[in-house]
């Protein structure tokens, strides 16, 4: 069996030494990098040689990778790296990486070509100066090849281990059972479906329902498809850190249920989360954990995947115990791991470390999104970004004369745009070219001077509108019909008036389609995908992506769904519709005591209604969803909901507690939605859907009615949890009648006899 691994990734492991150090970084973006490479190949004569594909074998290592250049008139093999700033102050480790680099290029050269004797030279190109710095070295063939052997001789019982692990790991997942005794209805169609993605090298998109054991059924499929299919890795990614819980869970059961299968599991979490040392800078100099990082790493990694293991708890322990950081230990470790559980940023994000390095491998993975109906705002989130004229005068505050004036160009274009485009909604169709000039030539400034000053507290406003700028003009390359721009007046934190432009996707398709591409198979499940067309357009599926809506496992007996047709929510009718809702709150209450929750629009809808009830029934008990609520607040407010308790609590469609909460048996008896949850109307929203209807003439529904109903359906999902659960839900306005819309809500819903009131006049 060979072991794959390219030149990087071998001299990653075996030539990386001491401290972890960010600060000769950022490097340049990836298009600079790419331009950079560009210009210094443009530069050399007409025989000149780039991206010249290498391969070599040491044992059942197979070595492989791409040389930036060769010059067969010099006989020199080139290394070419882009940067910016004084490379006087460049780590020593960084150095002595790219050595190793080119070196092993240089023996899987001398070796294709039959070369007894190679110049090797690293080439440092400075994005700003556009000046080449070069270092070279003499080497004969033999010198090479000991080299590499010597790299790949310390890498081999690593190699050795893995594929033990591989092959002892796909034996057992063979082997695999299901962990519980059956199937649940529905689970069995999902975790077919996933499997025969993987088969097939498809996507599948899957509205399954509460209740079907969606997790464990999608991971235990996916994992039964790895050896027939050769998946390296399988990636489950959540909206939120309660589904990264659940998927640690259910790796577990398949874990313990198979006492031969050493399935590597990791948990990775943001950075803020994870770091031990949020007041210190990462590099030796001011971080314990940074300080010989690279030194401790192996005897960390070693742990970690002997552990099995790894959530943010477990890989915390470890990483004190070697006194390494925990976050960028968990970077090292996706490279092991067989299973990884994350956020969706870690696949989908213009910078996804895990689409990155799947890239990089040439991984054969495996995507399991759950929750996926967030998918198209958190895709949008992804690709849109904001410039601040307030943080642009914090980051001039502490600035060098340098710097200021770069910034103060920002500022003064950042005025004319404003000045060109004064209403409250005109904004420009696209970004005036000297506008982009401007912010990279302020880009470079803050670049150089990072890389040539040690940057402390003072910096901080600076380097986070560095940041900014970084995303803003990654978005701006490719701004297109998916996208408009946005430009706003507001009051900063002093009062003083202050300018926001923002890129703001509106369609993340084009964004998101290479991230399906580069994966064998991607499945996304949700109990609110409805329909499927909608989906496909606006993440960018694939044409071929396969369909399935999951038979639910409740029955229409189990849930009374109650239309409420003789109530307007619509914004004008706000006011005049409290009192009858906060009655049909009380009546439904007083027929069947126990705890309640009621949805609205917006903040100002809940206090409306919440208010009548409260006046008018002051023996009922209730709770309120406030606005800004932290972790603790929300959990005192799920507290409330005990079971055999009785009351009433008031929340906001779309937020914290309309989906992601799992109120079992009688801790939920019932649910009212006093709203459609339609999305406000505004210039962002009409000019959506203007621009959806363009592209997929459906512009009222992909702007307004689908994702407003998705949120419907998801509430409504709170009250029945297991086959066992009871309750009622309350559709509260006119339009819920509409066959239009009646089509969208689940099947298995009835709204006939009892389980109707539109006829009643609350």
């Amino acid at each position: 069996m060979q072991y794959p691994v390219p030149v990087r990734a071998l001299c990653d492991f075996t030539a990386r030494r001491g401290d972890l150090d960010l600060r000769f970084t950022p490097t340049p973006t990836a298009q600079d990098g790419i331009a950079g490479h560009q210009l210094v190949t443009s530069r050399r004569g007409p025989e000149y040689e780039t991206e010249i594909t290498l391969r070599g074998e040491f044992g059942p290592l197979v070595i492989r990778g791409r040389a930036d250049g060769y010059d067969p008139a010099a006989n020199r093999l080139e290394e070419i790296k882009t940067h910016r700033g004084d490379l006087a102050k460049q780590p020593a480790n960084h150095r002595h990486l790219h050595w190793a680099q080119a070196r092993i290029y240089g023996h899987l050269l001398c070796q294709s070509r039959g070369l007894d004797t190679i110049e090797l030279a690293l080439v440092y190109f400075d994005i700003a100066s556009q000046q080449e710095t070069t270092f070279t070295e003499a080497h004969s063939a033999e010198s090479l090849r000991a080299f590499f052997e010597a790299q790949c001789g310390e890498f081999l019982a690593w190699a050795e281990q893995e594929l033990a692990h591989r092959r002892s790991r796909d034996e057992q997942l063979s082997a695999l059972a299901f962990p519980h005794p059956a199937f649940r209805t529905g689970q069995r169609a999902l975790a077919e479906a996933v499997y025969k993605g993987a088969a097939s090298g498809r996507c599948v998109l899957a509205q399954a329902p509460t209740g079907i054991g969606k997790t464990i059924g999608t991971l235990f499929s996916m994992l039964k498809a790895a050896t027939p299919h050769s998946l390296d890795k399988v990636f489950y990614l959540t909206a939120k850190g309660t589904g990264r819980q659940l998927a640690l869970d259910a790796a577990a059961q398949i874990t313990a249920s198979a006492p031969a299968l050493r399935l590597r599991v990791l948990e990775l979490t943001a950075r803020d989360k994870a770091c031990e040392h949020p007041d210190k800078a990462c590099h030796g100099d001011s971080c314990p954990l940074a300080r010989g990082f690279y030194d401790r790493l192996p005897a960390a990694r070693l742990e970690s995947v002997q552990a099995g293991c790894a959530d943010a708890e477990a890989l915390r322990v470890i990483a004190r115990t070697h006194q390494v950081c925990p976050y960028y230990l968990a970077q090292e470790l996706a490279r092991w791991a067989d299973v990884v559980v994350g956020d969706y940023n870690y696949w989908f994000d213009g910078s996804a470390m895990l689409y990155a390095a799947t890239l990089t491998n040439e991984w054969r993975v495996g995507v399991l999104a759950d929750e996926a109906h967030n998918l198209v705002e958190r895709g949008r989130a992804m690709y849109s970004a904001t410039l601040q004229q307030a943080a642009l005068r914090t980051a001039r505050a502490t600035a060098p004369l340098v710097v200021r004036r770069a910034l103060d160009k920002v500022n003064r274009a950042l005025n004319a745009l404003h000045k060109a485009y004064p209403g409250p909604d005109a904004s420009p169709e696209a970004l005036p070219a000297n506008f982009v000039t401007t912010l990279k030539q302020a880009s470079a400034a803050m670049e150089t001077h990072f890389a040539e000053s040690t940057p402390g507290a003072a910096d901080a406003g600076m380097q986070q509108f560095y940041f900014d700028v970084l995303g803003f003009l990654r978005l701006a390359e490719a701004f297109g019909a998916h996208s408009v721009l946005e430009l706003a007046e507001h009051a900063g934190a002093t009062g003083r008036t202050a300018i926001a432009l923002r890129i703001q996707n509106l369609i993340p398709a084009p964004f998101l389609r290479p991230r399906f591409a580069a994966a064998r198979t991607v499945t996304l499940f949700s109990a609110t995908l409805s329909p499927a067309q909608y989906q496909v357009d606006m993440l960018g599926l694939p044409a071929d992506t396969a369909w399935l809506d999951v038979e639910s496992p409740f029955s229409s007996e189990q849930l009374q769904v109650r239309i409420v047709n003789r109530i307007s929510t619509r914004y004008p009718d706000r006011q005049r519709s409290a009192a009858p809702i906060a009655r049909l709150i009380a009546d439904q209450f007083a027929a069947q005591p126990g705890n309640y929750l009621a949805f609205f629009s917006s903040f100002e809808y809940l206090d409306l209604v919440a208010t009548e009830f409260q006046r008018e029934h002051p023996q009922v008990s209730t709770w309120l969803q406030g606005r800004g609520m932290d972790e603790r607040q929300r959990n005192e407010f799920l507290a409330r909901f005990v079971p055999g308790g009785v009351g009433v609590g008031f929340a906001v469609l779309g937020g914290s507690f309309g989906e992601g909460i799992d109120l079992r048996g009688d801790r939920l008896v019932g649910a009212f939605v006093a709203t459609l949850g339609l999305p406000q109307v505004n210039a962002r929203n009409e000019l959506l859907k203007e621009r959806l209807e363009g592209v997929f003439g459906a512009g009222y529904d992909y702007t307004y009615l689908y994702p407003g109903l998705q949120k419907v359906v998801q509430a409504a999902g709170r009250v029945i949890r297991t086959q066992e659960d009871r309750g009622v839900v309350y559709l509260i306005d006119d339009r819920f009648a509409r066959p239009a819309v009646r089509q969208l809500l689940p099947a298995w819903w009835r709204f006939d006899g009892a389980g109707s009131a539109a006829t009643q006049r609350p």
